[in-house]
């Protein structure tokens, strides 16, 4: 996009890459202006009388860099994270600059601390944890209503298409995650291999809708469509994003697809993809491949000791089934065989690397 003129912005929580390394500045890794992105996936606080950070041992620890003009303020990292995307917004229009602004909040993540702007409106929340959520989503909401009213005052809102999404599933101070969890209905929560880990929601609409804009014709969003058919997944944003701005992929091998024939709800069906969720290493829910193909997702549990021998296998029809509370693995052998060699044959073509044995140190492949 910077080649093609693009002024290219980031703002919030990048944790593109650990401490030192190259793609811990998103500076390095293609955005011309960097606000706040760093490291690190949390900060150390959300406020800026704490400059958003910790304090131990006599300094401020984790803190989100780069607002410093912030510090010692009463604002909420959320806002002072606005106020500094808009400006940038605004010097791309000055400079007759297109842009691509990326606005990552940290926001909802830990630590859950109060915005005091929304307190009012959750007193009788319950816990304090429960309302300090709850002030966190609704000054994200805000910081969005803000972004498009700047866009709307420069005169650039017909001309920007703006996609609203999470990155996983929920981790919300709800209870236990086989108690309350705010991705209910869907099973479990983020960092799993069920629905509520891995499906979120996906907003695409024009800043202003102009059924007359030229551009608006070339990608057509209609207004108040739900699609809850279709398949897609957050790498399709580059392959969509690059494809609105008229550039090319080239020679590159890239995962994603152009989304938009599905924002214009075309006839046909992205259903039928494929999607992997290859998790070969220790995190929550450890050693395992999640796999879907249309309504069908397979599940494989790899039992790190004893190999495929032991593996734990689920199959959920998600049509039929979308909370994933019914098995199918052992009532339907054709189905479950079918889905892990497709399985197999994905990972193979991704060179997936596999968990291996405690005994021998071997791959671990699923048995056929």
């Amino acid at each position: 996009l910077r080649e093609m003129g693009y002024r290219t912005i980031h703002a919030g929580k990048a944790h593109f890459g650990p401490n030192d390394s190259y793609a811990s500045d998103p500076r390095n890794i293609g955005f011309e202006i960097n606000i706040g992105g760093c490291a690190y996936g949390q900060p150390g606080s959300y406020l800026g009388t704490e400059h958003f950070g910790w304090a131990k041992k006599n300094r401020v620890q984790r803190a989100v860099p780069g607002l410093e003009k912030y510090h010692g303020q009463d604002i909420f990292l959320t806002e002072a994270l606005t106020l500094e995307m808009n400006d940038a917004i605004t010097q791309a229009v000055d400079d007759e600059m297109p842009f691509f602004a990326y606005m990552s909040h940290y926001a909802v993540h830990s630590p859950f601390q109060g915005d005091a702007r929304f307190a009012a409106n959750y007193k009788d929340a319950g816990s304090e944890r429960h309302a300090n959520f709850a002030t966190m989503i609704e000054g994200m909401d805000k910081s969005l209503g803000d972004m498009l009213d700047h866009l709307e005052k420069l005169g650039v809102a017909d001309n920007t298409l703006v996609f609203f999404l999470g990155d996983n599933g929920t981790d919300a101070p709800m209870g236990d995650v086989h108690a309350i969890s705010s991705s209910a209905p869907l099973r479990a929560k983020k960092g799993t291999h069920y629905e509520g880990g891995m499906r979120v929601p996906f907003i695409a609409a024009w800043a202003r809708p102009d059924s007359s804009n030229a551009f608006q014709k070339l990608r057509p969003i209609p207004q108040d469509v739900i699609n809850s058919r279709d398949i897609g997944t957050v790498y399709d944003i580059f392959s969509t994003v690059l494809a609105a701005a008229g550039g090319e992929q080239g020679n590159h091998i890239v995962d994603g697809i152009d989304l938009s024939p599905l924002f214009a709800d075309e006839a046909g069906s992205a259903n039928d993809r494929e999607f992997l969720m290859h998790f070969p290493h220790s995190h929550r829910s450890s050693y395992f491949t999640a796999y879907r193909n249309g309504d069908w997702k397979l599940i494989y549990h790899y039992d790190k000791t004893s190999g495929p021998s032991d593996a734990k296998i689920e199959l959920f029809h998600l049509t039929e089934d979308p909370y994933e509370s019914h098995n199918l693995a052992s009532s339907n052998p054709e189905k479950l065989q079918a889905m892990l060699k497709a399985m197999n044959t994905a990972l193979k073509d991704s060179d997936a690397q596999m968990p291996l044995t405690k005994k021998g140190g071997k791959p671990q492949w699923p048995n056929l």
